[in-house]
């Protein structure tokens, strides 16, 4: 008699949204549409990766769930700008007609990653989104951030399923200033962010470790050989876990960490990609049964940001899943 055919491996899940290239902040703009399509065209042109992924069309946030870590009346403005045709946060955050959509369905992504991951449907979920989010404050935006996405998702693994330990890692080369903004009033959640110092947005100190020293931020400077940022972020990792097992992985995927970008003067390679994920995916394995959420943060070379998000989706696929 033959054995019962065993189910498939739970799913890894690509989520994103068609409105995220509705936020349109003009071709000369670093953060520029064709960053997504580049992402997505990439994941397209390889059959073994797109046929392995579970594809979910992301719901839009609410303002109430944007209000977890958002001020109402900052995200009423963010809505009143796009309503009256667009504007501006900053000098280089875009608000355009179609902003609110494209950031509501950037946060709603993240949300639907975690709520795919905590339900078992998918053992992991990626956000492809635009506008990015981790710079995006309480009650601002900026650095082309309009609503923290990463954060949302945080808050809401906390507040809807009730995880007392819920672990941040951000790549990105840029310190994510408003995700720990957002996160640091919450002992439950913790934060470890490697970035280039000193550089934009000024912040992440190594002494800044928030209220609840919940914070482990990695500042380096440029230019180092590439193992120095991988081991440096790892240790971090390490330190930020001894004795306190996550719940619950989400990474702050910035792919402007690579070599060559043109915000950015760290040295990663694709290798490299591969390797921080792997190496989180075998942490998540023995934490929490490989619950890990990640989303797009940065990058500015649109074809490098696209080969590494199918080098991150290939090591994020679980073991076992059909390829």
């Amino acid at each position: 008699m033959s054995s019962p055919a065993q189910p498939p491996a739970p799913a890894l899940a690509l989520v994103s949204h068609a409105d995220c290239g509705r936020h349109d902040t003009g071709w000369e703009h670093p953060e520029h549409v064709g960053r997504l399509r580049a992402v997505l065209r990439a994941v397209g042109r390889d059959p073994a990766l797109f046929e392995a992924l579970q594809h979910v069309e992301a719901r839009h946030a609410t303002p109430e769930a944007l209000a977890l870590g958002h001020d109402p009346g900052y995200v009423a403005s963010v809505r009143a700008i796009a309503e009256r045709g667009g504007g501006r946060l900053d000098a280089d955050t875009v608000v355009s007609e179609g902003s609110w959509d494209a950031g509501t369905a950037g946060a709603g992504a993240a949300l639907d990653a975690l709520d795919l991951v905590m339900a078992g449907t998918a053992r992991r979920a990626f956000a492809a989104v635009r506008p990015p989010g981790h710079h995006a404050l309480r009650d601002s935006g900026m650095g082309f951030c309009l609503f923290g996405n990463v954060a949302l998702a945080a808050l809401h693994a906390r507040a809807r399923y009730g995880l007392e330990r819920v672990l941040v890692v951000d790549w990105d080369v840029h310190h994510g200033n408003g995700t720990q903004a957002i996160v640091q009033h919450d002992p439950g959640v913790r934060f470890v962010s490697m970035h280039q110092w000193p550089w934009y947005p000024g912040t992440g100190a190594a002494d800044d470790r928030g209220p609840h020293r919940s914070v482990w931020n990695v500042p380096m400077p440029p230019a180092l050989a590439r193992a120095r940022y991988v081991e440096a972020l790892e240790r971090a990792v390490d330190d930020a876990t001894d004795g306190w097992v996550p719940e619950l992985l989400i990474v702050s995927a910035g792919f402007d960490c690579l070599a060559g970008d043109p915000l950015g003067g760290f040295t990663l390679e694709m290798e490299d990609v591969d390797r921080l994920t792997r190496s989180f995916v075998a942490r998540a394995e023995a934490w929490c049964g490989g619950r890990l959420v990640s989303a797009l943060e940065g990058g500015y070379a649109p074809d490098r940001v696209g080969e590494a998000c199918v080098t991150h989706l290939h090591a994020l696929v679980p073991a076992g899943a059909a390829r």
